[in-house]
């Protein structure tokens, strides 16, 4: 293989590609970005709008009370919302650049991008919520069903757009 980063990709032999570094890092921050979107979209229709589970101005702040603590997500005030906002954007960048650099994996093995979001959304939900477990006690509580439930669907509506722009754009950057 060489050393070759480009958009265009690498030859490996028998027609097969690998995706330039770049192509991937940008894939995934913009997947990660549209599925940060969406999956607020999805907390506004339903845990705010269906469920009643918070206002619409508690969706951007919350991340703040579930890293940090309630008192400090109080305690920071209007900045809060900013802190939230950051903390779900960066995490959502690097779970869609994760995305991007594990796809071609499964692209070779011919599995399809929404079978493979299905399966990490529920990886992601666990793996953040086991960190949110050890950095903060202030969670809801994970063995309840309808938290989980909720949960992993909320995830689906992250990874799934992920997964399909990932898939996009990476297939166009070959």
């Amino acid at each position: 293989m060489s050393g070759n980063f480009g958009v265009s990709g690498t030859d490996l032999g028998g027609g097969v590609r690998s995706t330039g570094c770049k192509a991937t890092l940008r894939a995934g921050v913009i997947g990660g970005l549209i599925g940060a979107v969406i999956i607020w979209i999805y907390e506004a229709l339903v845990w705010v709008g269906a469920q009643h589970l918070m206002p619409l101005a508690g969706i951007p702040r919350n991340a703040t009370g579930l890293v940090f603590g309630k008192e400090v997500q109080e305690s920071l005030g209007i900045w809060a919302y900013v802190v939230g906002t950051g903390i779900h954007f960066v995490f959502a960048t690097a779970w869609g650049v994760l995305f991007a650099a594990i796809w071609p994996f499964f692209r070779r093995r011919g599995y399809e991008a929404t079978l493979v979001a299905l399966f990490y959304a529920v990886v992601a939900w666990i793996v953040m919520h086991v960190a949110i477990m050890i950095a903060s006690d202030n969670h809801p509580n994970y063995y309840d069903p309808a938290v989980i439930i909720g949960g992993f669907m909320s995830h689906i509506f992250f990874t799934v757009p992920l997964a399909l722009t990932v898939k996009r754009l990476l297939r166009s950057a070959n």
